[in-house]
């Protein structure tokens, strides 16, 4: 597996033209299972993985989220190497930004609506980001995980309206058991809250309308930014503590299921 540390260096690797298709996963590290399905993905139908670890600012909207990011670059590593992935790009803010930020893709609809009203510029510094990675690995595929689907419709609204030539793969979210979407800042969860957690995606999946379910998540000591639904699918956003937690869901009839005692009763008041 080849780590460069420079986009020059991947650059110069790509024009080589050894790798043959490309796969490529862009993350900003802390790997769990989600990234690990991403990753075998882009093994199984490419000829090469391109992996990209680089924790992106501009897409941060508060400096102690930013500040308290999981950092597992060696496990990372590690990681990616067993599962196959060919190389790494570690960039560096100085290399994927000489323009200190000044040129930017910024959508003018969805991106302000769900997330991107509670995150002023986060889906700008998103998109930009994504933008310059895929001109940079020039993939034949890049792979993103369902749990951000605002991102990934966004992802795929900007790949076709600048006909750029990589097809955006969406890939299922993966849940812990207890129907947690994986998340690298789950790491920041206590025992108690991550105890907790589960009743976030529990409430999106029943069939009350969205402000019963805030309601409820609120009473369950949830911090809730939005609960809404569009076209049949759930979106939602709370915070647990420091954390804040998103996901997604389709609605389906019948579904108060799986929710603890406590949460049971008060859907049921």
């Amino acid at each position: 597996m080849k780590i460069c540390k420079s986009i020059s260096e991947l650059i110069k690797l790509r024009r080589s033209g050894g790798l043959g298709d490309i796969g490529f996963v862009p993350t900003m590290g802390a790997l769990h299972s989600g990234h690990g399905s991403l990753i075998q993905r882009s093994v199984e139908e490419n000829d090469s993985t391109v992996l990209s670890i680089y924790v992106n600012p501009t897409q941060f909207d508060n400096a102690d989220d930013l500040a308290n990011y999981p950092d597992k670059n060696q496990a990372d590593l590690t990681l990616a190497e067993s599962l196959g992935v060919d190389i790494v790009l570690m960039p560096t803010y100085e290399q994927l930004y000489p323009d200190q930020y000044r040129y930017f893709v910024d959508e003018k609809e969805f991106s302000h609506v769900l997330c991107g009203a509670h995150r002023e510029g986060h889906f700008t510094g998103v998109l930009t980001v994504v933008m310059k990675l895929l001109n940079i690995v020039r993939p034949a595929r890049a792979y993103f995980g369902d749990k951000d689907q605002q991102q990934l419709k966004l992802i795929e609204g900007m790949v076709d309206a600048f006909f750029l030539d990589s097809q955006v793969i969406g890939c299922a979210t993966v849940r812990e058991q207890d129907g947690l979407a994986l998340s690298s800042r789950n790491l920041n969860l206590t025992a108690e809250q991550r105890r907790q957690a589960p009743n976030f995606y529990k409430a999106l999946m029943t069939s009350l309308d969205d402000d019963e379910v805030a309601a409820i998540l609120s009473q369950e000591g949830f911090k809730v930014d939005y609960i809404q639904t569009i076209n049949s699918r759930r979106y939602g956003a709370a915070f647990l503590g420091p954390v804040r937690l998103i996901d997604n869901v389709e609605l389906n009839a019948g579904l108060n299921v799986g929710l603890n005692n406590d949460v049971q009763r008060k859907v049921a008041q």
